[in-house]
Formats: C-alpha cells, structure tokens, sequence
C-alpha cells in the first residue's frame, strides 16, 4: 500500500519509523515546521529528519492547507495515517484515499479523548491506558476503531514512563491496522458516545496541588507530572515549590490542609476534606525543588513548618 505520513515530533517520528519497518511505501511525509518552542518541547525528535534519511519527500506547513490537499492527491495514497498533527483536517482530504485516514490516539477511546490522555489517566486513577487506532472522522478522536493495545497502569508508574510504555506499542498497532486493511479483515468498532470522556489541554495552572484532595490523589497527581514534564506545585513562604517524590503517610493528620508537619524525619502535609477531623492520611514530601532548579531533601527544607499555598 502507498502510504502519507501526517505526524509531528517524537510520537510522529515513532510513527514513521513503525511505517518504514513494513512493507509497504511511504510516499509523503507531512509534518509542522520546528520552530524555537517545538525545539524546546519535552519530546522533540524530528520527523522531518527522518523522512529525508530514507528519501521520502517531506511537506512543511502549519495546516492541511489547499497545497497539502493538492500533495496528497498526486501521492495517490491507499491510507493515511496521523499521529501527533495539531490542526484540523478538512474531509476532502481525510477521506481521499480509498482506506481513509488511520489517526494514533494515546488512549483507550472513547476514554480521555483530547489533550495529555496519558497524564490525564494517570491522575485520575484509571487502571490501565493504551493505544488506539480508529478512523478519522469530522469531530476529534471518535471515529471508529480499528485496533487497541493496552497497558496496565501500575502503582509506581509516573506520566513520562507510561507515556514512553505507550510509545512502544506503536510499532505493533500500525501493523495489525495495516495487515488488516491490506487483507480486507478490518473490523470497525463505532465509539458509543456516552462513554467518551474530554480532557483539555494542560496549562501551568493545571500543575498546582489542591492540598483539599486526599493524599492518594495527590501522590498519584505528583508521580504523573514527572521530569520532564512540570512538575506539581504550591507556594511555600512567598516562594513557588515543585514536588518532585511524595508517598502517603502511614499516620493520620488533622488540622488544614496545606499544612506542613516535620516529625521523626518526615515532612508531612495535612491534605484532604474535612481535615480537622483527624481521619485523613497525610502526604509526605521527600524531594522538592525550588525555581532555581535546586533540589532539596523536603525535611530539611520544610523545617520551620507553615503552610503550603494556592498564591505567593
């Protein structure tokens, strides 16, 4: 099958490779031009880079503009296949090959459609993530789908190595896609709307910790936001803290939540509702780092106690 490649730094690059690693030909690969941020982002690999290596021609464009449509069509592609493309795709394009468009979505649809699906799983405790391929349609990520690949979640598992776990089952989710496309066994199974979930894109205020969570939201939302993504946060005497390594106490804490407890080598923070009844565990800071980029053991950070805070 001739194939066009719509894609965009480390997911899209993976993706291309995957395409490469068949057998059939890749004749266009599209992707967004590097700019200084996209050169700053946490997984910035090329794909334009990789596509000139193995001498496929490559088409720069921030949209799927009326030039990209007119590239495609002389491509004559039998698929395409999307992962990591940030703007919109017009029907007159994503239904021009005979197979359609196959986009790579990083979870198990219709759950955490949207932005971040993986950091977003992993802070609200689902039990596993995965990879979907389904079929592009007019709206994002609710076309039917093709094939599924999971991954449990685990108790220790952070947002950048479950991200990387879900970058591995790329290469065998593009396979089976093809291999049953190119046979005629595609089954395709529509997504039932009431079970999709959204999620927006993350922003820097979507890192701040809400000390009125329980304790093991708030390990969990600690693990997720990992390096190098930024990490979670609270103010801490006028200054902004980031909370790299946390654990839930073994002892209960009362009082206010935000409030930091040093005992027996520990530092401590009161978390969750109704907190003043004594009942709730506490989370436990182990590692913290300050804005410039300094690390610091929590207990000897935290030792004149105080509170941790929304604001400076």
């Amino acid at each position: 099958m001739r194939i066009v490649s719509f894609g965009f730094q480390t997911w899209g690059r993976r993706t291309l490779q995957a395409l490469l690693d068949t057998e059939h030909e890749v004749v266009l690969a599209v992707t967004h031009p590097q700019s200084e941020e996209s050169y700053r982002a946490i997984f910035a690999d090329s794909v334009e880079d990789l596509a000139r290596e193995h001498g496929i021609p490559v088409h720069l464009t921030e949209r799927a503009d009326a030039q990209t449509i007119e590239l495609v069509r002389q491509a004559r592609p039998d698929v395409i296949v999307v992962n990591s493309w940030y703007t919109w795709m017009p029907a007159e394009l994503y239904t021009m090959p005979r197979h359609g468009t196959l986009n790579l979505h990083d979870s198990l649809l219709p759950k955490f459609t949207g932005f971040s699906p993986v950091l977003w799983a992993l802070i609200s405790g689902a039990a596993e993530t995965g990879l979907t391929v389904h079929r592009m349609d007019e709206n994002l990520d609710t076309g039917d789908i093709l094939v599924q690949h999971r991954i449990p979640v685990g108790p220790d598992d952070t947002g950048t190595g479950l991200v990387l776990r879900g970058m591995d089952l790329i290469p065998a989710a593009v396979r089976d896609a093809l291999a049953a496309l190119e046979s005629g066994t595609a089954t395709w199974t529509p997504q039932d709307p009431a079970e999709r979930t959204y999620f927006h894109k993350r922003s820097e205020i979507d890192s701040r910790i809400d000390w009125r969570l329980p304790a093991i939201e708030l390990e969990r939302f600690v693990r997720a936001l990992s390096d190098p993504y930024p990490n979670a946060y609270s103010f801490y005497r006028g200054e902004r803290v980031r909370i790299t390594r946390a654990a839930v106490s073994d002892v209960r804490y009362g009082g206010t939540p935000g409030r930091v407890v040093v005992q027996n080598g520990e530092a401590a923070v009161v978390t969750g509702p109704d907190a003043y009844r004594g009942t709730n565990h506490g989370l436990v800071l182990h590692r913290v780092r300050t804005d410039d980029g300094v690390e610091h053991d929590a207990a000897e950070f935290f030792v004149r106690g105080g509170y941790l805070t929304d604001a400076r």
